[in-house]
């Protein structure tokens, strides 16, 4: 039986995890938060759910359809009303997926996590963050931060040994346990610095709760020519179980440079920016000004490319493993999934 490590809790980590659950394989999972699911996040205020990250599952790969309409359904929904567009003036145009499902969860589209968890029954370690890798005659050790584990040194906690890891965090992150690894061959800096070069977003995501309907022909609204200092815009209460009846829970997410140059401001501030751009957008002044709002921060947003050709086979070559958005190429929930999909079924096959 194979012992494999995953390093991160979203849903790569889970859809490898998932995808190995029938392979022979003991699969223990490192998470550094205490929730596991990353960018598929949901919170919830006063009868709401809103998912400030992640904001709904498309249908890109028959494998995550086959998923969420099969063992994973129990509690989907799926989102009503179209995307539109809008330009650098705000000029509102209609829209460009009307035919395509978006899917989430009664509960937020952080119910993806825990159903993929539980169907893969992993040993789980939240709160556990990795700090580095070491290279073995026989596999490897995670190191860990946490006091969960055997055998403390330096201030560590030895974790292994495990035949294959798979590094499913962002990019930057991943760069990171790279640079601190044990690990004396010349691939290993090859890999970093592959990975270490994906360009990433940052983006503050902002809730804006309303205490009366807002009535637009549109789910959402996107950017289309990042030129507008607002680069997502959505309705919570398109989702069926999200907001009660004769509210509004607006998701607002700001454009990268602009939420790079605001990335730890004040909470008030920010919200009452977001909450100025959404009532212009959307013509209505009563928008400017929220009953509630709440802030989420990605500094390590979404992947503008993937790893370069080549970094993911030398990897795997060491029983070494990446998965992500930003292995995928792609900064979008499914494929993040499916990526982690194909290294568990990889991992399965004997690599």
């Amino acid at each position: 039986m194979q012992s494999i490590a995953i390093v991160g809790g979203g849903v790569a980590g889970l859809g490898a995890a998932y995808s190995l659950r029938d392979r022979a394989a003991h699969v223990t999972l490192f998470e550094r938060d205490d929730d596991i699911g990353g960018r598929a996040a949901t919170r919830h205020r006063d009868g709401c759910a809103y998912d400030y990250g992640a904001n709904y599952l498309k249908d890109g790969d028959s494998r995550v359809t086959e998923l969420v309409k099969g063992p994973l359904s129990d509690g989907l929904v799926e989102v009503d009303g179209p995307v539109w567009t809008f330009d650098a003036a705000g000029e509102v145009s209609p829209g460009r997926d009307a035919d395509e499902h978006k899917w989430t969860y009664e509960d937020g589209i952080a119910t993806l996590a825990v159903r993929l968890c539980d169907a893969a029954d992993p040993a789980v370690r939240t709160e556990a963050t990795v700090e580095s890798l070491e290279r073995t005659n026989d596999g490897w050790v995670v190191w860990t931060s946490d006091g969960s584990a055997d055998g403390e040194r330096a201030g560590r906690v030895r974790n292994g040994a495990f035949d294959a890891v798979v590094l499913t965090p962002t990019a930057p992150n991943t760069a990171d346990v790279l640079a601190a690894a044990e690990w004396d061959h010349p691939v290993c800096e090859r890999i970093r610095e592959a990975v270490a070069a994906v360009p990433y977003r940052t983006i503050i995501s902002v809730a804006l709760h309303y205490p009366f309907s807002v009535d637009v022909p549109h789910y959402a609204l996107v950017n289309t020519d990042r030129e507008h200092e607002v680069g997502w815009l959505s309705r919570e209460e398109c989702k069926p179980g999200h907001v009660p009846g004769g509210e509004s829970l607006l998701v607002v997410q700001m454009a990268p440079d602009w939420s790079a140059s605001r990335y730890g401001d004040e909470g008030d501030a920010i919200a009452a920016d977001a909450a100025e751009h959404a009532s212009e957008l959307l013509d209505d002044d009563r928008l400017a000004e929220p009953d509630w709002h709440d802030i989420g921060e990605w500094r390590y947003a979404l992947p503008d490319d993937g790893v370069a050709e080549g970094a993911v086979e030398r990897a795997r070559n060491h029983d070494l493993y990446l998965a992500g958005d930003w292995v995928a190429g792609d900064g979008r929930l499914h494929a993040a999934l499916v990526s982690g999909i194909e290294t568990g079924e990889l991992l399965g096959q004997g690599g």
